[in-house]
């Protein structure tokens, strides 16, 4: 349910007292599209679904993202397989009755579209059709709008055909639909991530877009850095010491030999003794000549940039540049949470600490999902919102990072 009761949604919207819309997330993982409706005053959760599905080989279950979903939204998603379920079936397995469902989230895994995976140029991902299985869910739920958040190549690659099916279903049934890419440091998140956005509303209702929310707008890029985000992090927030520890000694050694703010690995080859730090696959790319994206792996995050991009195996610093800017060790659950725009008081739960970090690296950020909660409400007919109220509270974004457009440089070298 939401988190605020009656009488403050009242006193937000004197003209409709109590006036709610309820809302159903599907695939919701750890809830990072879900947290942004829940803390708006007009949205109420009612329902959500997840498989809990960690890696295929790993089965239903074992990526515990309901247990996190449930500690911050108050209501527990069902474990239900939506690649199997049929769409007229889903109203009954949500236990939704006759409740009118005014807007859908759903995001399918994004893992068979990502560019992280070479062979998703050449192969298709079964868990791709789930994109075209998403407006079918729509459809049958007769929703009013349908958010989707998923990798650009959605938009892009060459399994784009999914999204087309989706966009074809729900124009041939009564939407308009429109979708882009978007770098989300336009939004204010204090990383490098690149991610499709789609929305679809019913014809009767305008179709409103981010673009048009932003219009005039943007960010001032030093409200968009690492040492923004971990600088607006309280001293005694839960979950600063939360990371893992080093069982293996070569490991911190290769760390501490890495150079601060944004050091990588390649300068181990410039330090004394450097050389016997290098692990074997170190050895055959520099070997190879062929470096690639991998001097990312062991690097140290920048300080006055935005951060790499986080992905769901980001419990390593071998998997990316994920290491602190200036500590010998990864960045703790609760840093890599607000540089994915969870608020501070956002709760992970289950038993697995790996399985927290992959609750971030899947999550749609909250940052920007409260933004397109305010976009969803504007859409519905209530007044265009202002930046201070879209702006998610706990986050590092502050109303007067948002400033008007050309007032600063929007960007990055």
């Amino acid at each position: 349910m939401n988190n605020l009761p009656d009488n403050l949604i009242s006193a937000h919207f004197p003209d409709e007292p109590g006036k709610s819309y309820a809302v159903v997330d599907l695939f919701s993982g750890g809830g990072g599209m879900s947290f942004g409706f829940h803390r708006h005053p007009r949205f109420r959760l009612i329902a959500a679904a997840d498989a809990e599905i960690g890696k295929p080989s790993m089965g239903r279950g074992s990526l515990q993202c309901n247990r996190t979903y449930e500690a911050n939204m108050g209501i527990k998603p069902a474990a239900v397989d939506l690649g199997r379920i049929e769409p007229g079936e889903l109203r009954q397995a949500l236990g939704l009755g006759a409740q009118k469902v005014t807007v859908l989230s759903v995001c399918p895994p994004c893992t068979g579209f990502s560019r992280a995976n070479p062979l998703n140029h050449v192969r298709d991902d079964h868990r791709n059709s789930l994109v075209g299985r998403a407006a079918e869910f729509a459809t049958a739920l007769d929703v009013d709008i349908v958010v989707m958040e998923n990798a650009r190549e959605l938009l892009t690659g060459n399994f784009k055909g999914h999204f087309l099916s989706f966009s074809r279903h729900l124009e041939e049934n009564g939407y308009r639909v429109h979708a882009a890419g978007h770098m989300l440091t336009r939004f204010g998140l204090p990383q490098i991530r690149e991610r499709a956005l789609a929305i679809g509303v019913k014809k009767n209702l305008p179709l409103r877009t981010m673009a048009d929310l932003w219009e005039g707008l943007e960010v001032r890029p030093e409200a968009c850095t690492v040492r923004a985000a971990l600088g607006a992090i309280p001293a005694d927030c839960p979950g600063m010491d939360v990371y893992p520890k080093f069982s293996d000694k070569q490991v911190l050694n290769r760390l501490k030999a890495i150079p601060p703010d944004g050091g990588s690995w390649t300068d181990l080859l410039t330090f004394p003794g450097g050389c016997k730090l290098l692990t074997d696959a170190m050895k055959r790319r520099i070997e190879q000549n062929r470096l690639g994206s991998h001097p990312d792996v062991y690097g140290r995050m920048p300080w006055d940039k935005p951060a790499p991009t986080i992905k769901r195996e980001c419990s390593h610093i071998g998997n990316g540049r994920y290491a602190h800017p200036v500590e010998n060790r990864l960045c703790s659950v609760r840093e890599m949470a607000v540089l994915q725009g969870f608020p501070v008081d956002f709760q992970f739960s289950g038993s697995s600490v790996s399985n927290h970090y992959r609750h971030i690296g899947d999550a749609v950020p909250p940052l920007v999902s409260h933004q397109i909660a305010w976009l969803c409400d504007w859409i519905l007919g209530n007044s265009k919102p202002r930046p201070d109220e879209w702006i998610l509270k706990g986050t590092h974004l502050q109303p007067d990072d948002v400033v008007e457009t050309g007032s600063t440089l929007f960007a990055y070298a």
